[in-house]
């Protein structure tokens, strides 16, 4: 259980104060160093709260790493079970918007720092990108299952040829529009089935 699902007795929580403590981890996340620059000191000097407001929201340093990170990540759409490439698309839209390179660099800095900090990095793949994988894996499984695409498509290397497509090569690019449509595209001319 993360610190945002906890709740505790006593005064109510502010949302303003939880606010501030993920932008300031998520601020200091995308400077260097990064992971190691990120403290429940630090944070709490930066969001203008004190420390125990953070630890009773939050057990540890890289619980609030873990939350800051889920925020900053907006939940994937859940496809709307049309056809296999309007999801795709639907999908691949939602990882090339804005919102979600704001922050960028924390992720890279986070993914950087793997074999620093391998404890954090492996709950980050679990927690935050695996289930958001699992989306892009049950719309591939049913076009398969639909026969929209090939039945020996290997459904992992499809994803990751889609997702890889989809990460930035530098914190700070931006993908042209129509980009998210003509990688769904270029894939699918490899994976569909004949008759599509």
């Amino acid at each position: 259980m993360t610190g945002t699902e906890r709740r505790h007795g006593g005064r109510p929580r502010s949302e303003r104060a939880d606010k501030a403590i993920i932008e300031a981890t998520l601020d200091l996340l995308a400077a260097e160093p990064g992971v190691a620059g990120v403290s429940i000191e630090a944070v709490a000097a930066r969001a203008g709260v004190g420390k125990t407001t953070i630890y009773r929201r939050w057990p540890s340093k890289d619980a609030l790493i873990l939350d800051a990170l889920g925020a900053a990540k907006a939940p994937l759409p859940e496809p709307s079970g049309g056809s296999v490439r309007e999801d795709l698309t639907e999908l691949a839209r939602a990882l090339t918007d804005e919102r979600k390179r704001r922050y960028a660099r924390c992720f890279w800095n986070v993914a950087g720092g793997a074999e620093k900090h391998p404890e954090l990095y492996a709950r980050y793949k679990r927690d935050i990108i695996e289930p958001r994988r699992d989306i892009v894996r049950r719309v591939l499984r049913r076009g398969v299952g639909g026969g929209e695409l090939r039945a020996d498509l290997d459904v992992e290397v499809a994803m990751s040829m889609l997702l890889g497509s989809l990460v930035p090569r530098r914190p700070q690019e931006t993908f042209p529009d129509g980009y998210a449509e003509a990688v769904v595209d270029t894939l699918l001319r490899g994976i569909e089935t004949a008759a599509q």
